[in-house]
This record gives C-alpha cells, sequence and structure tokens, in this order.
C-alpha cells in the first residue's frame, strides 16, 4: 500500500474522504514528473479522485526536483547584431555597452523590424485626447 494519504473534503457534508497512494501511483507520478509533464495531466492519468493540487504536493513531499514553470516562457538569449537578418527581429535587449545586449532575433514579415509582440509594444494607437470644457 501507499506510504501517505490526504483529505478531499466533501463541501456539501463537509465529510473528509481519505485517499491513499498507492505505489504505482507513486511510481506513475515519479515518472511523469521527471518527463516534465503537468501536474493536471498527471491527476487526470492517476484516476479522478487525484487533483492537480494533491500531485504537486505529493511531489514536494516526496523531495521531487523543481521544475521550470509551463506557464513562463523560456527568453532564448537572443542575437547579436552580426547575426541578424533583414527577417529577424531588432527589438534590443540591455544596455548596449555591457556585453549581454542583444536582439530579440524572432522572425518577422517582410519589410517589418519587429515580431508581432514587440510591434505590438512599439505601435501603440494614441489615447483619445481630453475634451476641455466650453464655458
Amino acid at each position: 500500500m501507499g506510504i501517505a494519504s490526504f483529505g478531499k473534503v466533501d463541501f456539501h457534508t463537509g465529510d473528509i474522504e481519505k485517499m491513499i497512494w498507492t505505489d504505482e501511483q507513486i511510481e506513475l507520478l515519479k515518472t511523469m514528473w521527471v518527463q516534465g509533464k503537468p501536474a493536471s495531466e498527471i491527476a487526470m492519468t492517476l484516476g479522478s479522485d487525484v487533483t492537480r493540487n494533491a500531485v504537486i504536493g505529493k511531489s514536494h513531499r516526496l523531495g521531487l526536483s523543481g521544475r521550470p514553470s509551463p506557464i513562463k516562457k523560456n527568453k532564448s538569449k537572443g542575437l547579436n547584431i552580426i547575426a541578424l537578418t533583414e527577417r529577424m527581429c531588432k527589438w534590443p535587449f540591455g544596455d548596449p555597452k555591457k556585453p549581454d545586449f542583444h536582439f530579440c532575433g524572432h522572425p518577422v514579415e517582410i519589410s517589418v523590424s519587429y515580431c508581432a509582440e514587440h510591434r505590438a509594444l512599439a505601435y501603440q494607437a494614441p489615447k483619445k485626447p481630453i475634451a476641455t470644457p466650453r464655458y
């Protein structure tokens, strides 16, 4: 049998349902966790009585290593000016005087300097002027 249990509250009755982790569930959790599967996918694979939060809690109690968040974007280091072509985003990052200065480098449409994300930042519609009252 499993090594730990957790409670799930039935909000209609107030009863606490105990769920025991089986050895098979724990092994599957460990395998999928190392593969980088999202906690919600692991929970669905483990069964209807296992929630995403239960998976996260169990992984922490088991001491499984942290992983990069699937929500956060993995930003690339970017490119230097020599590596840029006319089909790459030229949005600058950092101080040009420092060695870690770089450009976005994502693909762009013909005759456009920035990728869609940086174009949205660079070209914003003007705000409507505040009307001055007439007296």
